[in-house]
């Protein structure tokens, strides 16, 4: 099993061989280092942590205690359930991805704010003429029987900033040298935002 830490840059294309333009998300996913290794027999199950990115701000002495045996001082801390072989301090790199593997890709989709039935959920308008004042409003909501609002209606309300996972997503190029994983198509979450790679 093959996963990293990294963080959207933004997108861009690249060509084939064919010389036809693939539009790709570049991620720069700098060494994740395993800041604790769980086991079923201290913990309960088999599990382990990994951190990315380097915080300059103050950290919580929990958190220091915490990653000390690492001697890191991560901004982002993800853990993978699984019996994995690692050690504290291991690096995790992009050396593990290679072109053509395929990968689920897990982020924060960007928040969109209250929004209608129209554009949350793609619900067509009613007329705009003659006398109708119905024309982005969601319509009738219940039923005869029974006589409630069903659990799971669609209905206005907040948009987006939900984490996504998307399945089959291409590696396109990896770029050992600058820690940059290039990814088939768009990838959810705004740039700089946080993503979990792995096959």
């Amino acid at each position: 099993m093959s996963f990293i830490l990294g963080k959207k840059i933004g997108m861009t294309r690249v060509y084939n061989k064919a010389h036809e333009a693939v539009p790709v998300t570049v991620v720069l996913a700098q060494p994740n280092i395993v800041t604790q290794v769980k086991t079923t027999q201290t913990d309960g199950y088999d599990a382990f942590q990994f951190g990315a990115g380097d915080n300059n701000r103050h950290l919580s002495k929990s958190v220091l205690g915490h990653t000390k045996k690492a001697d890191v001082k991560p901004k982002l801390i993800k853990e993978y359930r699984g019996n994995v072989d690692a050690k504290v301090g291991a690096r995790l790199d992009v050396s593990q991805f290679k072109a053509d593997d395929l990968v689920s890709v897990t982020g924060v989709s960007k928040g969109k704010g209250f929004a209608g039935v129209i554009k949350r959920h793609g619900f067509h308008r009613g007329p705009e003429t003659h006398g109708s004042d119905h024309h982005r409003a969601p319509g009738a909501i219940g039923s005869q029987q029974p006589q409630r609002v069903i659990k799971g209606k669609k209905m206005p309300g907040h948009m987006g900033n939900v984490k996504v996972t998307i399945i089959k997503v291409k590696v396109v190029d990896v770029i050992a040298k600058d820690n940059l994983i290039l990814l088939k198509g768009a990838i959810p979450g705004p740039n700089k935002s946080w993503l979990v790679i792995k096959d």
